[in-house]
């Protein structure tokens, strides 16, 4: 935004704070005095458009104001504008409209990295590795291609049909084929598998609207295959529909058990309960959590933490602990506005202080002043105090203390803490940088290689793959100048595996090979033992 507007900005956002404040004191604001306000703001609009001295694009300025304003509120009431709104509802739906293709840019080209289990381009014959050169008239390849070019080409309404013109540069041919856009589902079980022949493992990336479809599915064909022991991982789940939270807590839960309730600025409870319907109130169970497992993530550990059911495992999760309700705003786009807190059985709520306020935060915090700008950036501040190293670093108040059924003691105020702490692996970081790296050298490794790698198992490559270490020296050597000095060799050629893993087998790959030394998974099968 241009520099001379912020006047006009903070104006406009002054005004919108007038009519907020009116809205929020309830019954004591009278209809004709918020219609007074509203006129207010159409006149300073109007004002603006005719009378200023420059020309200023109002609806920047609008939406500026609406964003300023709800930061006044709290960290997670946000402004989604229109541009936005439809990639936001297609995460949160599970769901969107196009060719079904996950594609990356490699050397000015379009390049396919896998096509999706059941989209329109699997069914037309469309491999991983394919470049796509032309869609319809649009050319596709070239210096200055972005992936939302791309994107505006290849989605599009249902049905609609795209003709694309392929170069599969395993055969070295060039090929037409139209391919009808249709609903292409976004994943939420990122992966569904056996550890062992009794401990199966879960991974959810969210609780979008088809979450828990898929998690049923996945619950069922491991119950097939002999699970007695369920690892959920919720690591790095930043949470989604709180019913769909709700609904997959009530596979473990027994009937009538409390798994959550809110309640909102008129004091109206509303609570949820376990159903008949679970399928797993009998098996083991452990939950892995983090430091970005937030909201219904949340709900379902604190649900089950709460209960006395499975085990916590891994180390403090976010803290949020606000309900979230999404209006419209009849322009096309919306507002994300918190209009509850949720509370776990025990009566806690885990939400992290984002403001000053009561006696506990302060308690809690010590003297550190929370503001927004930092509130999302807790997470170095926790490695900073040894947090995410060591459990005694955690902070806990005795005034937000409450004891399970069973008398397990847990706490309120700050997130999930959970009943085994696993440290951070600080040895698995790497720099965005070198990971771009790493993953340009898997990419271009296996788009040569495709022929001879073509029908491996993987079990197999996870067993056999590159034991004489003939194709990690040759990256070892190629960065021995970029290598960072906190990775060994053999830290490199796992990192190097598990993404040419990915590049096959996608995140199926990835997460097998990373659960050799997964320090939670390692944890898990050491508590079994137990």
């Amino acid at each position: 935004m241009n520099k001379n507007n912020l006047p006009i900005f903070f104006a406009i956002a002054m005004a919108f704070g007038v009519l907020i404040g009116a809205f929020f004191t309830g019954q004591s604001a009278t209809l004709s005095k918020t219609s007074l306000k509203e006129q207010k703001i159409k006149r300073l609009i109007n004002f603006i458009q005719q009378d200023y001295v420059d020309e200023v694009n109002t609806d920047e300025l609008l939406d500026g104001a609406i964003t300023q304003m709800l930061t006044k509120l709290d960290p997670h009431s946000v402004y989604i504008p229109k541009e936005n709104l439809q990639a936001v509802t297609e995460n949160m739906q599970g769901n969107f409209v196009g060719i079904g293709v996950q594609f990356r840019i490699i050397d000015d080209s379009i390049t396919v990295v896998h096509p999706m289990k059941g989209g329109p381009s699997i069914k037309k014959g469309i491999k991983a590795g394919d470049r796509i050169l032309i869609a319809d008239t649009d050319t596709l390849f070239g210096k200055g291609i972005r992936n939302n070019q791309v994107l505006k080409k290849l989605k599009g309404a249902p049905d609609t049909e795209v003709k694309l013109q392929v170069y599969r540069k395993s055969n070295d041919s060039l090929f037409d084929v139209t391919v009808q856009r249709g609903k292409v589902n976004i994943k939420s079980v990122d992966i569904a598998y056996m550890l062992n022949d009794s401990i199966g493992y879960i991974k959810l990336d969210r609780f979008a609207r088809n979450t828990y479809k898929e998690f049923k599915e996945s619950l069922t064909i491991l119950k097939g295959l002999g699970m007695t022991d369920l690892v959920l991982d919720l690591r790095g789940n930043g949470g989604g529909f709180i019913d769909i939270a709700n609904n997959i807590v009530d596979e473990f839960l027994e009937d009538d058990k409390l798994i959550v309730f809110t309640r909102n600025n008129g004091g109206e409870i509303t609570e949820s309960f376990a159903t008949d319907r679970g399928d797993f109130e009998d098996g083991g169970l452990y939950i892995l959590i983090d430091e970005n497992s937030a909201s219904a993530s949340e709900i379902v550990a604190g649900a089950l933490q709460d209960n006395d059911k499975g085990i916590i495992v891994g180390r403090r999760s976010f803290g949020k602990g606000l309900v979230q309700e999404e209006m419209d705003l009849g322009d096309g786009s919306a507002v994300r506005l918190t209009t509850a807190r949720y509370y776990t059985p025990t009566g806690r709520s885990i939400q992290k202080p984002y403001k000053r306020g009561p006696k506990e935060d302060d308690e809690l915090l010590g003297d550190v002043n929370i503001s927004q700008s930092n509130y999302g950036d807790e997470v170095e501040s926790r490695y900073r105090n040894g947090e995410l190293l060591n459990r005694d670093s955690i902070k806990t108040v005795d005034s937000l203390k409450y004891t399970t059924p069973k008398g397990k003691v847990v706490y309120g105020g700050g997130g999930i803490v959970p009943d085994v702490f696993v440290p951070i692996d600080t040895s698995a970081y790497i720099s965005p940088y070198f990971y771009a790296y790493l993953n340009d050298f898997a990419f271009k490794y296996v788009d040569n290689n495709r022929t001879k790698l073509s029908g491996i198992k993987i079990g197999d490559f996870i067993k056999n793959f590159d034991t004489n270490n003939e194709v990690s020296n040759t990256f070892i050597n190629k960065i021995k100048d970029l290598r960072p000095s906190t990775l060994t060799k053999q830290k490199l050629r796992k990192f190097l595996k598990a993404t040419i893993a990915r590049e096959l087998f996608n995140d199926q790959g990835l997460y097998r090979m990373n659960h050799l030394d997964d320090k939670m998974i390692l944890k898990v099968l050491e508590l079994e033992k137990e």
